[in-house]
């Protein structure tokens, strides 16, 4: 997938702007707060309904408005065209595909898959499970294509057996657990197949980054103790009733980064976690390209996480796997030079977007 177009009206300080994207590399350059962040933002909202920097809906409302708008032109691999809407204000949203009505995100979801690095992006190794889930949850929904009602049917039953947990509701409890652990079951089997193939990438992405991630390694830990569901939920009652919650299942799975047997979080640097965390988001790129589609590689100011020379590779890993790039920064960094012919430069001043003809480093 590549986006060729995007609209932006009313989303933070950007109040109204047209960008035609490059297929290759498109750099969006000026200073903090000027807002490049929120053109990366922009493909977020519409994909997901939500921002990867805030949850609040009204903080992304720009000022004086009552609502934001995103519309975007995108062609898949088989180079359809698909147009693409959100409009959201504080307490509604709407969507539409190609003129139609959207009742379900997903549907926008499945036509942009993208992987955003960024500074916050060293909490998916110095984070808790919850981070690593949904990085994972985000990688075998755009493989596996029946995965998200298989998650959404797990999230229900889940929340039914709490909630008669809380009630001491035993009955209710016993009538919910064969769905359970049949759901988590395959629930667990899909995130171990997808871990297992991630895995494999993952040893090549850490190589771009030998020279601090020697001896480092990841394994899936499903979310219990022993082969059965079953057996660690009837194990797990007594507890979960006094809690009034479920404590075994995958919802409790983990990605276990390990650094020579010990947690990553507690051996690597602050720098080596953000390089951890490149290799991270490259793998995944790259296993959804395997997959058929071509996610958008959004690289939010990593000059300053990153240092030049592990930057170049970032990038180049990229360019290579032939996604489309988008980068921001308050300055052109030299690696984009090897990528002049099949870049765009935009410059970004007080929510205004504008092409420039600036030669790169």
């Amino acid at each position: 997938m590549r986006v060729k177009s995007l609209n932006i009206n009313n989303l933070r300080n950007i109040e109204s702007t047209q960008i035609e994207f490059n297929p290759g590399l498109n750099c969006f350059i000026g200073d903090n707060g000027a807002g490049k962040t929120t053109v990366l933002e922009a493909l977020a909202v519409l994909s997901k309904g939500r921002s990867f920097r805030s949850g609040q809906i009204a903080s992304l409302i720009g000022p004086e408005a009552s609502k934001f708008q995103v519309v975007s032109t995108v062609a898949s691999h088989a180079d359809e065209q698909h147009r693409l809407g959100m409009e959201r204000g504080a307490n509604y949203w709407t969507a539409r595909h190609n003129g139609e009505d959207v009742t379900q995100l997903s549907r926008l979801t499945r036509l942009l898959p993208h992987v955003l690095l960024a500074p916050s992006s060293h909490t998916l190794v110095s984070g808790p499970p919850d981070g690593r889930r949904k990085y994972l949850d985000w990688g075998v929904f755009h493989v596996e294509h029946a995965y998200l009602t298989l998650w959404r049917r797990y999230s229900r039953a889940l929340k039914q057996r709490n909630a008669a947990l809380r009630k001491s509701n035993a009955m209710v409890v016993e009538s919910l657990d064969p769905q359970l652990i049949e759901l988590g079951e395959r629930l667990h089997t899909a995130r171990e197949q997808h871990a297992g193939r991630l895995n494999s990438i993952l040893q090549n992405t850490l190589a771009l980054f030998n020279d601090t991630l020697d001896g480092i390694s990841m394994s899936y830990r499903k979310g219990w103790a022993g082969e059965d569901l079953g057996e660690a939920l009837r194990h797990s009652a007594p507890r979960d009733s006094e809690r009034g919650s479920t404590g075994p299942g995958p919802h409790k799975a983990d990605l276990y980064l390990a650094l020579d047997g010990a947690a990553a979080r507690e051996r690597l640097s602050r720098g080596e976690q953000k390089s951890m965390t490149a290799a991270l988001i490259l793998a995944q790129a790259q296993l959804i390209c395997e997959s058929g589609e071509k996610p958008v590689l959004m690289l939010d100011d990593l000059s300053s996480e990153l240092d030049a020379q592990h930057l170049e590779r970032v990038l180049s890993a990229g360019m290579d796997l032939g996604v489309q790039v988008w980068l921001t920064g308050t300055r052109l960094p030299p690696a984009t030079a090897t990528y002049e012919s099949s870049s765009t430069v935009f410059h970004v001043e007080h929510g205004q977007v504008t092409q420039t003809p600036v030669k790169m480093a």
